[in-house]
């Protein structure tokens, strides 16, 4: 029994500590690599006033028929030429001059600011006004497209591909005309116009609703004295990728819900190996590319065929690519055919992405990553939303939960704790085992077996709280760390936000001694007090008699709170908060059980020097 003890004892243990292990070293990367891009976007965050430069962003190319694919007319998607990328800070923002010297569209919404480029139409000067680098409201805000020329370049487009015979169609350096307001709002969609030498002309109406959601809706109009045979095609294309990898923790990459062929997403590393991803002809469903807090998703006709495609590309400039090419429509002279795409291009917030799919885009909500385990995830998520809509700060909803779990799994506590309470009264019978066989193990654990079934106590019960908190710990990482609601999400006092790790450190006084701190050494209060909490809590239980589990639960609190301090400081909150309620829910147990609380002793015995063994 007391083998079977230390066996469920070691795997709560290991759990933990392997659990955590990746993300313990990780997230300080993590930090890392969001800083510097935070100081890249600031850098060319400010949006120039007057143009200086006439160059014009070269167009891209058009590229060979994919495998599969009907040859002409339907035509090709652009996509695999682009100008190789200014290395410099310099040429970096003569590039974003250059882009911005173009003739725009502007856009102001209550989600968005930014431009459309009337050169091919591209979508691809978006800020986000919601959000920003840094918990500083003053801040710049979070730039999510930039034009393919810079550094942050991410564009999304929407054009046409069509044989020869039939002229030029829309497409990456088509020069659309603007047709009355020059400005995109909710309120006020903007048309543009374009018309060939083969009396093909179209007219495009783009609007936009109050959040992230665009439309493109195109009238095609044949003038002409004979009939053609075109598609359309929407691309999203991005020239950068997260420098840290994420591994397990999130998804971020290519991504598509893609009708009858699931969810599919392929991470930046594969997508660069396989270059080329078609899954087949598609209905319904949208496809894009995703990061961790935002994204950008082209959303075709929900019930006609299109063909979806994912590709990197690395001629002229590496870049990702999600792509769609319609079926072919076929225009008598005098005909006219109307066709709607949509693009989301914003942040991945949950209400948000419900109310598309409700709209009728499949599974739109799946843009955000809930992993594996979204049976528990998107609950917490749930749970944790509601209660910030009552409490006003998601710190507090967090205490909430926590109060709410520890309610819900009270019964399974209270039988743990009072088999604990239990084994700390046999605690001198099985002293006395250990003295009247000294030399013989396995008499002990025969008579210490015998002892646990006639006092009816279960000595792997005090591991079913650890075991049961690791998911609900993972569950709420995985919210925190996934979610846009929690990013900048202040508690009180120091913590100004939840998804980040406590700014403190134990080892410049909390900030009074202003010199940098490794890393690995900040330690922030709130690591502490979980810390505290943790050690109190272990000193609740009885002393385990076996040196080898004495140095655990001695040192298990210190390994913890150097872990936990590179955790986001909502998690650790959770944690200390959880402690906390289970020292007071366990010594209320303890004595009621008739068993004296001996946490004073303990704490005293540490500092105690013990007797020496008489001669």
């Amino acid at each position: 029994m007391e083998k079977n003890r230390n066996f469920f004892l070691t795997i709560a243990i290991s759990v933990a500590i392997l659990a955590l292990w990746q993300v313990f070293f990780m997230q300080p990367r993590v930090d890392a690599e969001r800083r510097a891009k935070q100081a890249q976007i600031e850098e060319q965050a400010s949006k120039p006033a007057q143009p200086n430069a006439s160059t014009k962003v070269q167009p891209a190319g058009n590229e060979t028929p994919r495998a599969g694919q009907p040859p002409a007319p339907a035509g090709t998607i652009p996509g695999s030429q682009e100008p190789a990328q200014a290395s410099q800070a310099a040429s970096e923002k003569a590039a974003m001059a250059e882009a911005m010297a173009e003739p725009r569209v502007k856009i102001d919404t209550p989600s968005v600011t930014g431009s459309i480029a009337l050169k091919g139409a591209r979508l691809d000067d978006l800020y986000l006004k919601r959000y920003h680098v840094t918990v500083d409201k003053n801040s710049p805000e979070i730039q999510l497209f930039a034009p393919a020329g810079t550094g942050l370049g991410w564009f999304a487009e929407i054009g046409y591909a069509a044989a020869a015979d039939v002229g030029s169609v829309p497409g990456p350096d088509t020069v659309w005309q603007v047709q009355g307001n020059p400005t995109l709002t909710p309120k006020t969609p903007v048309t543009l116009t374009y018309a060939n030498d083969k009396g093909l002309t179209f007219t495009r109406v783009i609007s936009v609703d109050d959040d992230y959601m665009f439309s493109f809706k195109d009238t095609v109009t044949n003038k002409g004295g004979a009939p053609v045979a075109l598609s359309s095609y929407a691309r999203v294309t991005k020239f950068w990728k997260p420098e840290v990898k994420t591994s397990y923790l999130l998804h971020e990459g290519m991504i598509g819900e893609l009708g009858s062929g699931g969810l599919q997403e392929i991470k930046y590393d594969k997508m660069e190996k396989e270059k080329h991803v078609a899954p087949g002809d598609t209905t319904g469903g949208w496809l894009g590319i995703t990061d961790k807090y935002w994204a950008a998703a082209l959303v075709p006709p929900q019930n006609e065929t299109y063909q979806p495609r994912f590709s990197y590309f690395d001629n002229g400039r590496p870049r990702w690519q999600a792509d769609f090419l319609s079926k072919p429509m076929t225009l008598a002279p005098g005909e006219s055919e109307t066709i709607e795409n949509r693009v989301f291009a914003g942040a991945k917030q949950n209400s948000i992405l419900n109310r598309y799919e409700k709209q009728g885009i499949e599974k739109f909500s799946l843009l955000i990553d809930w992993g594996w385990f979204f049976f528990i995830t998107k609950p917490m998520f749930y749970f944790i939303d509601f209660l910030y809509n009552f409490t006003g700060n998601f710190g507090v909803a967090i205490l909430l939960v926590t109060v709410t779990l520890k309610a819900v799994f009270f019964p399974l506590a209270n039988k743990s704790y009072a088999s604990m309470a239990r084994m700390k009264k046999v605690q001198p019978m099985m002293a006395e085992i250990r003295e009247r066989f000294p030399d013989d193990k396995i008499k002990q654990q025969q008579a210490t077996m015998e002892l646990y079934k006639r006092e009816k106590i279960n000595p792997v019960a005090g591991c079913w709280p650890m075991l049961i908190q690791i998911p609900v710990f993972f569950a709420l990482y995985k919210t925190l760390y996934v979610t846009i609601e929690m990013r900048h999400a202040p508690f009180f006092g120091w913590i100004r936000d939840l998804a980040a790790p406590d700014p403190t450190s134990v080892f410049n006084l909390f900030g009074l001694l202003h010199y940098p701190v490794p890393p690995f050494l900040m330690i922030g209060a709130w690591p502490l007090i979980m810390g505290v909490t943790m050690f109190l809590q272990m000193r609740m239980n009885p002393t385990p008699p076996d040196p080898t589990q004495q140095m655990i639960f001695t040192w298990m609190p210190v390994v913890f709170t150097f872990m936990l301090s590179a955790f986001p400081a909502g998690l650790v909150i959770y944690w200390a908060w959880n402690n906390t309620l289970s020292v007071i829910q366990q010594g209320i147990i303890m004595k009621r059980q008739g068993v004296k609380i001996e946490l004073w002793d303990n704490l005293v015995g540490l500092f105690r020097r013990r007797s020496q063994p008489a001669e």
